[in-house]
């Protein structure tokens, strides 16, 4: 036990996890020399650490190596010679983490007395060394870091966090609009494989499924190494950040903007343009922009901004701002069902949720709902199945 804590007080690769709260508490059981007491509540704060990972203190040491930033995995991530040292001393430590998955209550009371008061912990013998190694080999795929995490993130208090419970919609959920998604799937595929990928604008009646085409595009290519991170609009200014920190990483990104739209004086309006064009400062090569607006110009307009302004260029003006969609690549257009897509979308969804009703019953209060909602809607399909269960 003492040889263990001090070769986590030498970490020098994986130092990082020092700072973590289970790692904390395990080398303060690990030092304790004080008497039986002192020791139980150590141990008692160490298991009481492990309270997020089920209390299973392997599972916590794989995800904290997957997600430690440190010198040998920048150096592959980034296909730098690793130097010798960096490359040992990341072994070496390694090792000292499998080890640790070997750990037992009772290595850490050495007593009977209390056998029956202990909480309890899982540990499962683990090779941490191989795992990792397998990481490393397939990087572009696991990346590093916070990316290693989730597969989805959002922006909050200027930092990039994993989306605790990410919408997992997947393509078969999905009924008609075939070549509109796999047109996004498709561009999707071309920026994993390194080709031209291009930004793209989902455009459309709402309730049509753009923002769930391209959640479901993230979630289909997660195992190739694709991750979402989703901006509101009043979050473009933290785009050039966000390009920043994900420039240097091995995994391919779709920026998600959704429900997009901009008063012509939006300040984030010329944020979105640069990245749109590739400003050095804006744009990182792996990763793209999928916007969804309700507006297929995306800017809002009045008649009063033509026909009152003081802009000298007035045309120039007014051409900058409604041709932000066309700095898109690719502009796909979800419109609103026809009566018998939406028919085939509500017969689709009762047998998902086994409704028994006979068709024509079924026909006939399904286009009811839509009547009185103003539109057929592959959402207002599914809101009208949901309110017959």
């Amino acid at each position: 036990m003492k040889q263990l804590s001090a070769a986590l007080s030498a970490f020098c690769v994986f130092r990082g996890l020092l700072t973590l709260e289970p790692v904390k508490a395990l080398r303060a059981c690990l030092d304790c020399e004080e008497g039986i007491q002192k020791n139980i509540g150590l141990y008692g704060n160490f298991v009481y650490s492990l309270a997020p990972y089920d209390y299973c203190f392997s599972d916590f040491l794989l995800q904290a190596v997957y997600t430690d930033e440190n010198r040998y995995i920048i150096c592959t991530a980034e296909k730098k010679e690793i130097a010798e040292p960096v490359r040992s001393n990341a072994e070496r430590e390694l090792s000292v983490l499998s080890a640790l998955t070997c750990l037992t209550t009772e290595d850490l009371i050495k007593t009977d007395s209390y056998a029956g008061y202990l909480p309890a912990f899982t540990n499962q013998r683990t090779d941490i060394s191989a795992i990792y190694r397998e990481r490393l080999a397939h990087i572009d795929q696991y990346g590093y870091g916070i990316f290693a995490a989730a597969r989805m993130f959002s922006v909050s208090g200027g930092a990039i966090c994993p989306v605790e419970a990410p919408d997992d919609v997947s393509a078969d959920q999905f009924i008609g609009y075939e070549e509109e998604r796999k047109q996004v799937f498709e561009n999707t595929k071309a920026l994993i494989e390194g080709r031209p990928a291009a930004n793209v604008l989902l455009c459309g009646d709402a309730g049509t499924g753009k923002s769930s085409t391209v959640k479901a595009c993230a979630n289909a290519f997660y195992a190739q190494g694709v991750r979402l991170i989703e901006l509101r609009k009043d979050q473009l200014l933290s785009l050039s950040y966000v390009m920043g920190k994900i420039a240097k990483q091995p995994l391919k990104f779709i920026i998600f903007i959704d429900d997009l739209s901009f008063n012509k004086n939006d300040d984030s309006f010329s944020m979105l343009k640069a990245a749109l064009e590739g400003s050095a400062s804006a744009k990182a090569d792996n990763a793209v922009i999928y916007a969804t607006s309700n507006r297929r110009h995306i800017i809002k307009e009045q008649f009063s901004d033509r026909e009152t302004s003081d802009d000298v260029h007035h045309n120039d003006t007014m051409q900058e701002l409604l041709s932000l969609s066309d700095r898109f690549g690719l502009v796909v257009y979800f419109s609103r069902p026809n009566k018998a897509l939406y028919l085939e979308i509500v017969h689709r969804l009762a047998e998902k949720y086994r409704i028994a009703m006979p068709p024509e019953e079924l026909d006939r209060k399904a286009e009811a709902f839509a009547l009185a909602r103003g539109s057929r809607t592959p959402r207002g399909a599914e809101q009208f199945i949901h309110g017959l269960l």
